[in-house]
């Protein structure tokens, strides 16, 4: 039998290892190896570096991240920092080497051209900082850069072009720790992605759970890459996160079989924590008009696809039923939000298969 799923780190933690050992390098001429660091709840993991180098004047250290068993786009990267002594009197300043993004963006917690490293990873790092200096007598006025080998490309797997951090990966990391199969990564990113399009000024953003219903929603509604919000099962996450930071028009655009499950009430849209429900199908099935042998039918189905098909076969709206009944759990999630909200299904080959909403009333032929 296999064990429990292994923890990791964040680049947050790695990069604050890496500072910790060059600055106690830069300032004794020393690296501790491994390097000893305290995350914010407490835990006090080692960390091994894979490389150092002591210069003139600066210091730098590298770690190579350890996502553990969560399937991390990082897992295995290399955090370097190289910290160089300050101005006097300016505290620890960040810089973005290679591999590390810039903000470029309104609606992130940091400024625009800030290198894209946030803010619990700085307060880490400055702390840790202070620390060093105050065992080692020095000032604490040091400048931190941080590269991540291989970071702009393994950015282009992540959220970060569409929130507008350019040319590489962010430093993350609230808690210190990667916990296996998180949705709180996703999840933050969603978030982020309301900001920055509310920021932008964007009135209307789409939900949608996948790269065709993205295609679909831009295409439809003529929307830019800022106001998609790849919400991927999390559908929860947008509409209760929207609830509380309104956007004057939501779409959720999605396929039949994940639109089926949040029209039985399901927010959480993976197949390993809600299913399809039959019975719901054959009941919408009937209420479209089926007759009770095709009600039967649609019950039995494999998959909401093969129930939409069989529908569809008797030109029976069962689509449009989903659509209506999903956008009924989405408003009743939103609470009286001043939010204008619709919905569209489609099926595999991006074809949209129903829809429901204000504007479902206004849609062209289809």
């Amino acid at each position: 039998m296999s064990g429990p799923l292994r923890y990791g780190w964040t680049t947050g933690a790695c990069a604050t290892a890496a500072t910790t050992a060059a600055y106690t390098a830069l300032l004794t001429g020393d690296f501790p190896d491994p390097v000893r660091i305290l995350l914010p709840k407490g835990q006090r993991p080692a960390f091994a570096l894979a490389r150092e180098r002591l210069g003139d004047g600066e210091a730098s250290a590298a770690v190579v991240k350890d996502a553990g068993d969560d399937p991390d786009v990082t897992h295995g990267a290399v955090v370097s920092v190289t910290v160089r002594h300050g101005v006097p009197g300016s505290g620890v300043t960040f810089a973005a080497g290679p591999g590390v993004g810039t903000v470029t963006k309104p609606g992130l917690p940091l400024d625009v051209g800030e290198p894209a490293i946030n803010p619990v990873p700085r307060a880490m790092m400055r702390d840790h900082v202070a620390e060093v200096a105050a065992r080692h007598g020095g000032t604490g006025d040091v400048v931190v850069e941080i590269s991540v080998e291989g970071g702009e490309e393994l950015a282009r797997r992540t959220w970060n072009p569409r929130l507008g951090i350019l040319g590489g990966l962010s430093i993350l990391g609230t808690t210190g720790v990667v916990v296996p199969y998180s949705c709180s990564a996703w999840i933050d990113s969603i978030r982020r992605g309301v900001d920055v399009a509310r920021a932008a000024g964007r009135t209307h953003v789409a939900g949608c759970t996948g790269s065709t219903s993205e295609r679909v929603a831009a295409e439809l509604y003529g929307l830019p890459e800022d106001a998609l919000l790849d919400m991927g099962d999390f559908a929860g996450a947008v509409l209760k996160y929207v609830r509380r930071h309104p956007v004057p028009r939501l779409t959720v655009a999605g396929g039949v079989g994940k639109l089926s499950k949040l029209a039985d009430g399901h927010l959480d849209l993976h197949s390993g924590r809600s299913q399809v429900n039959p019975a719901l199908l054959a009941s919408l099935a009937l209420e479209a008009g089926a007759s009770a042998a095709l009600a039967g039918r649609v019950g039995e189905a494999n998959t909401a696809l093969h129930a939409l098909r069989l529908c569809q076969e008797e030109g029976l709206p069962l689509g449009d039923l989903i659509a209506e009944r999903a956008l009924r759990t989405a408003v009743e999630v939103l609470r009286g939000a001043p939010v204008e909200t619709d919905v569209v299904v489609i099926d595999r080959a991006g074809v949209i298969v129903g829809r429901a909403g204000t504007q479902s009333r206004h849609r062209a032929a289809e």
